[in-house]
């Protein structure tokens, strides 16, 4: 693999570890835990693996000189700083002993059930040391959730004299790791399986786990876009551009990049929930925005849209609710069917309201809602153009509004989708860092026979020498959700609170960077200068822990 000038540079960088992994550990317990919610369900389903005490990681013990190997598995959609991961965890078992043996397992979980894997040597990792993307070992979608691969897996666990593994995903992801140690751990298998947080969507965090690992360089890769086009909107002033970014259940994405760029309107999904606000609504919001703006002279400006917004609209999130339900039940006969005849099985099958509102929705975005799911069984959002479908309803009405005359101006609209743009940056600083510090915490938390936890890093703020390592045990972020017309347990995601600072600290700005061009422009990524502008963490997460 021929190196860029940047990626040979890059290579050279040493990832800064916490004080408490830069030698011998020994773990500090904490408080016995319980599950977000449904205590008692959650219990009867874990019985092995749940109210496990929280543990943290303090400088001490002794060198034990450990033997023992390990298998990783990367799992979901990339995010920057996942080799770091690797390679912490790397360092870290063959500083304990030299003879211990890191194992991967190829494009996703299926690597596992289908033994298909290689082992990671020096030779094998150097390469990616901070770069981005998955592509060491790929990445997949496949579920862990049935009794026959977690057999399966467990054949080539014995082979390979594997004592744990570590499983690097989201909320779905780290869900399946907590059913898989439970059950090696009720049948007694000498293995143990560790959680890593990684989304860069945001959404997987709480008291315990900061921020995860990704959403500091995707959401400044895509800052710099947006500065970008808010700088060619300031110069051309003619065009309003519309920018969906990713973020399928939660608006972390949307709401940093506004708090970074100063868009002339964003959209925050959990705050149109809240308000039961209707999509006529934001296109009135949006046009009421567009025609002061033009009443001052400026016919541009930038609005940033969250990937995930149609399901936030209440009669749209209870029609996809009664949508998934039905083809669930009924996916294989509608399947069969031809696009004409598959709108009119949906709208005679669905309750009056849920086929009233799929019926006033526009074509093309009824269509996509009743397609596929991916393979958690979600509507597949970041099919459906949102940006095109607001753009267009708002040119539709301020046709009416110039003719009432309501709008005196002009109105063009070119559309972004940022995503993939930013799923496999170069990981900042920050992300270099922070992978590089779970992937060691990992594992200790395998040198000291644990199974069932999550590793975490704590006080990212401050600089990494003080960053507070350890682990929390994954059952207690469980609660119980309706996911496929089925009750099953999962990891309660993390979205926008519009109590919390971030939210707060935009909202009272909002009003201002809607009239005025405040625009700012964060520039790219920068991995070398001084230290508040290339070691910065992100605007939510400062904003969360109180700077």
């Amino acid at each position: 693999m021929e190196k860029s000038a940047l990626q040979r540079a890059r290579a050279t960088y040493e990832p800064k570890l916490p004080l408490a992994l830069r030698g011998p550990v020994k773990v500090r317990e904490g408080k016995a835990t319980e599950s977000a919610d449904n205590h008692e369900e959650i219990k009867k389903m874990f019985p092995n693996t749940y109210g496990m005490p929280l543990i943290e990681f303090i400088p001490g013990g002794t060198d034990n000189n450990q033997r023992f190997n390990v298998g990783i598995i990367l799992s979901g959609g990339q995010a920057p700083g996942g080799h770091n991961v690797i390679t912490g965890l790397y360092d870290t078992i063959k500083n304990i002993n030299s003879e211990n043996r890191l194992y991967g397992f190829l494009l996703g979980p299926a690597g596992l059930v289908e033994h298909n894997y290689i082992e990671l040597t020096e030779e094998v990792i150097e390469p990616y040391r901070n770069t981005g993307g998955f592509d060491m070992i790929g990445s997949g979608r496949t579920k862990l959730e049935r009794e026959e691969q977690y057999e399966k897996a467990y054949e080539i666990i014995r082979k390979l004299d594997i004592n744990a593994i570590v499983i690097v995903g989201g909320d779905d992801s780290n869900t399946n790791a907590c059913v898989l140690a439970e059950y090696y751990a009720s049948k007694n298998y000498p293995v143990q399986v560790i959680g890593c947080p990684k989304t860069i969507d945001g959404d997987l965090k709480n008291n315990h786990i900061e921020t995860s690992f990704g959403f500091d360089s995707a959401t400044k890769t895509y800052c710099e876009l947006i500065g970008n086009v808010e700088r060619d909107a300031n110069s051309a002033r003619k065009y309003w551009h519309f920018i969906k970014v990713m973020g399928r259940s939660a608006s972390h994405i949307a709401l940093e990049c506004a708090l970074q760029c100063r868009p002339n309107m964003c959209i925050i999904s959990e705050e149109i929930e809240t308000k039961d606000l209707t999509l006529i609504k934001i296109v009135d919001q949006m046009c009421e925005v567009i025609a002061e703006r033009a009443a001052d002279g400026n016919n541009f400006g930038t609005i940033i849209i969250p990937e995930g917004l149609v399901e936030f609209f209440p009669s749209i999130g209870r029609l996809i609710d009664e949508l998934n339900d039905l083809l669930l039940e009924h996916g294989d006969e509608y399947r069969d069917l031809d696009k004409k005849s598959q709108r009119h099985y949906i709208i005679s099958h669905l309750s009056e309201s849920n086929s009233a509102t799929f019926k006033a929705l526009p074509y093309e975005v009824a269509r996509q809602l009743a397609l596929d799911r991916d393979p958690h069984g979600n509507v597949q959002v970041s099919l459906i153009e949102t940006e095109k479908l607001l753009a267009e309803m708002c040119a539709d009405r301020l046709k009416s509004w110039e003719k009432e005359g309501r709008f005196k101006g002009k109105f063009s609209a070119i559309y972004h989708f940022f995503g993939y743009e930013g799923r496999c940056a170069v990981p900042s600083n920050f992300d270099a860092n922070y992978c590089y510090a779970l992937g060691a915490s990992a594992a200790q938390l395998v040198a000291h026979g644990k199974t069932g936890y999550m590793a975490i890093i704590k006080n990212t703020i401050d600089a990494p020498e003080n960053w507070r390592a350890g682990g929390v045990p994954i059952s207690m972020m469980l609660n119980l959700e309706r996911r496929n017309g089925e009750i099953k347990p999962v990891i309660r995601k993390a979205l926008v609170d519009l109590k919390d600072r971030p939210f707060k600290t935009f909202a009272a700005q909002r009003r201002k960077w809607a009239k005025e061009t405040a625009y700012a422009y964060p520039g790219p990524i920068q991995y070398w200068g001084p230290s508040e502008v290339c070691d910065r963490p992100t605007m939510t997460l400062q904003l969360e822990r109180g700077q």
